[in-house]
């Protein structure tokens, strides 16, 4: 999922600011000042709790059942996470291309939050070695659109919509460098797995240098303090070797 900087994507013939809203492309002065996040979790609107909050229910619905409808016949798929920040000349960004190609060579669909960066680099991966790619965008204050590397594009109002996609029609999670979104996702996934939501779900780490720190301090304070117990841990594999990580990611299927 990985964050992405403002101005750096969906450049417009007329210059002007962009937003993807589901199907519908937003330019100019149609653009809203606020998401439909934003407008959903705003706790100062409450006057429309009662006059909106209802209707968007049926919103939300009709994005839950396109994406169960768009992902439902998916082969075996591995959700890959990192910074949009990152640069195509990058480490993560170099591994996270290898890693695609091989989650494609072992037949996985690899799903990604269809950004650029580490996003971009595994779609490319996947695609070119003949994988099927698939992006799952969202809508955000600035400017987006899915990388030219998705087979697979869905574009999604809310942020737990599009989390749940991630998770349902994945079979692994791989981790790679990134910032908040990619933290956000990271920590879900281990929640998800600690409280036995989902079972046999690898989470793999890669880029051990950028990940030692975290885990490091998951060990010496929060496992340390009891606030997570030792097995806990054991949920995280660590690896820089994209065979390992794959073979992993086979042996828990």
């Amino acid at each position: 999922m990985g964050e992405w900087e403002s101005g750096r994507m969906g450049d417009t013939s007329g210059g002007g600011p962009q937003r993807r809203r589901g199907r519908v492309t937003l330019r100019g002065a149609a653009v809203p000042r606020l998401t439909e996040d934003q407008r959903l979790l705003d706790s100062r609107a409450r006057e429309d709790w009662k006059t909106k909050d209802a209707w968007r229910a049926l919103r939300i619905l009709s994005e839950f059942v396109e994406g169960f409808d768009t992902l439902a016949d998916l082969p075996p798929a591995v959700s890959v996470f990192g910074s949009a920040r990152s640069k195509p000349d990058s480490p993560e960004c170099e591994l996270a291309g290898r890693l695609g190609a091989a989650l494609a060579t072992a037949g996985y669909a690899v799903i990604t939050g269809g950004g650029p960066g580490v996003m971009e680099a595994a779609n490319r991966g996947a695609t070119e070695a003949g994988g099927l790619s698939v992006g799952l965008g969202v809508e955000l204050p600035f400017e987006q659109k899915l990388n030219d590397w998705c087979e697979i594009g869905i574009d999604f109002r809310y942020f737990f919509v599009r989390k749940t996609m991630f998770v349902k029609y994945a079979q692994a999670f791989v981790v790679l460098p990134g910032g908040f979104g990619t933290m956000d996702e990271l920590f879900e996934s281990l929640t998800l797995v600690q409280t036995r939501k989902v079972t046999q779900f690898p989470v793999v780490l890669m880029g051990a240098a950028y990940w030692r720190g975290l885990v490091d301090w998951l060990r010496d304070h929060m496992c340390a303090d009891g606030k997570i117990s030792p097995e806990d841990l054991d949920l995280i594999h660590v690896t820089d070797d994209v065979a390992e990580a794959v073979a992993h990611i086979r042996a828990a299927g």
